[in-house]
């Protein structure tokens, strides 16, 4: 599906939902096909994943909130049904993928909803009773093949993310439309510290590549150019590369409004058709995007690049490799609405594939409650201008959308399931290690 936004009805306003454009979003408006066994088996195994959780449930028919976990805390996260019988269906057809379509759809809610999501990731190994787990298999689908990062695959992926509008990621990025984990002074932080936060990232990484004046920089994923204009401040020379027209278009003028056109070329280019040799490599949450298949490829392109004595420095998110091995098999909700074709990589998976390349990882720290913060301040502004979100054409179900995918990744952070990681990765035997943290 294309994720470019809508047509947006008079009746679709800021916070009241119109019917779902079908053409657009035709798996969230038809109703769910399970049969009645996959929903009744479905019913079963979620109910029996709440009752051992810190939750409220309420349905309609309710009088009172039923309480899954008799000794939850006070403030435990309360999981509303608007539509029970949908939910159980969709969860019967598409397993998670049908829970996520069903918050697009209006069918549940929550009252704390990252905590909620916190909650469901920190048990996300044991939600399932060990002798139902055999049947996951019958809600798993494999990912799509036109999802895989070929060259022109990996454009349209990136496409559809990347190029649905600069001015909506304007509308909840900072002033720098840095869209990666920032690095906070202290936590908890207010929006008011995030433009210097992710300045501190930048510079963190521009640091641990050794970027200084005359540094030949390759950056892959320009994102909207903020590092590029701070390595050229640094009087480094800087080629970065892109996929996305419209991060490339906004990333050139800003650096020509700068005065640093003549110190930083970006260019519309896969990282795969890259040549030359370079002091250090920069590439800020790209492994994400590349897809498993294509890791050793990505990692060979970072070894090929380096001049002697060069550096790569990467940022990348991380989760747990068991639980990377079973993502990879999986198309989930995130793969289909939100980054086709990625895969979030494991500390081990990177370390394998740079390996291979003749790679070492030379450094490596975490920040994951930096993620975890910088995704709230995100979030909490994206739900403050859903008014503006909507007048550039996006309608309900996007805007559900896109903050379940930002409570999510949240709540990814805060349980611990995911980590974010800085790592500095040098030619095999070049020097020693710096430090593990």
């Amino acid at each position: 599906m294309t994720l470019s936004p809508p047509p947006v009805s008079a009746s679709d306003t800021a916070n009241q939902p119109s019917s779902i454009d079908a053409g657009h979003w035709p798996d969230v408006a038809r109703q769910p096909r399970a049969s009645v066994i996959r929903t009744a088996v479905a019913r079963t195994m979620v109910d029996r994943a709440f009752a051992r959780l810190p939750l409220r449930i309420v349905t309609p028919l309710d009088d009172r909130p039923r309480i899954a976990t008799a000794d939850g805390p006070a403030t435990m996260p309360t999981l509303t049904l608007h539509d029970p019988r949908s939910f159980y269906q969709r969860i019967g057809e598409d397993g998670l993928i049908g829970f996520g379509e069903s918050y697009m759809a209006d069918e549940w809610d929550s009252d704390n909803l990252v905590e909620l999501l916190t909650v469901l990731a920190r048990h996300v190994d044991d939600l399932v009773p060990a002798p139902l787990r055999r049947l996951r298999r019958l809600w798993v689908h494999s990912r799509p093949l036109l999802d895989r990062n070929s060259l022109d695959g990996a454009r349209q992926n990136i496409h559809r993310h990347y190029d649905l509008s600069n001015d909506l990621f304007a509308l909840f990025l900072d002033p720098s439309l840095t869209y990666s984990s920032a690095v906070f002074d202290s936590l908890p932080a207010s929006s008011a510290d995030l433009m210097a936060a992710q300045h501190r990232k930048i510079d963190q990484l521009l640091d641990l590549a050794q970027v200084g004046p005359g540094t030949r920089l390759l950056e892959i994923g320009t994102g909207w150019g903020e590092l590029a204009l701070r390595a050229a401040a640094r009087g480094a020379r800087v080629r970065t590369v892109t996929l996305s027209e419209e991060q490339q278009a906004l990333a050139t003028e800003r650096i020509r409004t700068a005065g640093f056109a003549d110190r930083v070329n970006v260019e519309l280019r896969d990282y795969r058709q890259l040549r030359g040799q370079y002091d250090a490599v920069v590439s800020v949450e790209m492994i994400e995007a590349v897809g498993h298949e294509y890791w050793p490829a990505y990692c060979a392109t970072l070894r090929r690049l380096l001049s002697p004595g060069g550096r790569a420095v990467l940022q990348a998110i991380t989760m747990p490799h068991d639980r990377m091995l079973a993502t990879s098999r999986t198309h989930t909700w995130i793969s289909k609405y939100i980054f086709p074709g990625g895969l979030i990589p494991s500390r081990e998976a990177i370390a394998q594939h740079s390996a291979a390349a003749g790679l070492d990882i030379v450094h490596d720290t975490g920040y994951a409650d930096h993620y975890a913060e910088t995704l709230r301040l995100w979030r909490e502004k994206f739900l403050s201008e859903g008014e503006a979100v909507h007048a550039l054409g996006f309608d309900h179900v996007f805007r559900r959308m896109w903050e379940l995918y930002l409570a999510y990744s949240e709540a990814g952070f805060r349980a611990g399931y995911l980590d974010v990681r800085q790592l500095v990765l040098t030619a095999t035997g070049m020097q020693g290690a710096e430090g593990w943290v």
